[in-house]
Order: C-alpha cells, then structure tokens, then sequence
C-alpha cells in the first residue's frame, strides 16, 4: 500500500467517525459508497439510506464517536480499516456507552475511496 493511500484512507476513516458524531449528513453521504452496508454485532443490518436518515433524525446526540488502535490494509483497490471504536452520548433521551472492534472497507472508486462495507463485533463493556 502505498503511504499515500494509506494516509487518505486512515483520513476518511477518521472523518467518518466524526461525522457521525456530528450527525453531517453531507459528510456521512460523500464518504459512504452507494451500496453500502453496515452489519453490527447484533446481527443488523444497515444500509446507507439508514444511517443517512438516523443522522438526520437526531435520535442519537454523541458526546464522544472516536477510534483508535486504527490499522490500514490494502490489496489492489480495496482497503479495510480496523480499530477499536468508543461511543458514548444519549440515544432518544437515555443515555449510552460503548466500545466496540470494527472493520471498515473501502474501495477505489473513479471518485476517489468510498467506504463501502462495515462490520463490528459485541460490544464490549462499557469504557472506564
């Protein structure tokens, strides 16, 4: 891989996240791939249309969407993100914390990497 797309990848990534954390629905819409698909550890399943309209609706206010632990794969035009995600906020008026492991995959389209598919494991107990 080179350092470049490593770098941009990596980059998306994190703006993802934070645009989750901000509900930006334009950002949300620019890095997500038409198609894509987010399977959580619970089994469900989401679509870009999904998130695009949980982030409009404002149902979660995040105090905290961030990773770490972030590593970038590539092979060819595709490149998978793993990294250890925190969330914490309120969703429709109680409140959450979490941590989960997830992967991310993004593809080199002719428009640049979109991401466009997500899986993440259990969450795992709430972060200290």
């Amino acid at each position: 891989m080179s350092d470049t797309d490593k770098a941009e990848v990596a980059r998306l990534d994190t703006e993802y996240q934070a645009a989750v954390q901000r509900n930006d629905v334009a950002t949300m819409d620019r890095i997500l791939a038409d198609g894509f698909v987010l399977v959580v550890g619970s089994g469900k399943v989401f679509t870009k249309d999904d998130l695009l309209e949980e982030a409009r609706s404002g149902r979660f206010v995040y105090e905290r969407q961030d990773d770490d632990h972030q590593t970038v794969r590539q092979w060819g035009d595709t490149a998978v993100v793993t990294a250890l995600l925190t969330a914490k906020g309120i969703e429709d008026g109680k409140p959450f914390a979490y941590r989960v492991w997830f992967s991310d995959t993004y593809v080199r389209t002719p428009r640049g990497w979109r991401y466009a598919f997500g899986q993440s494991g259990g969450r795992l107990p709430e972060p200290p």
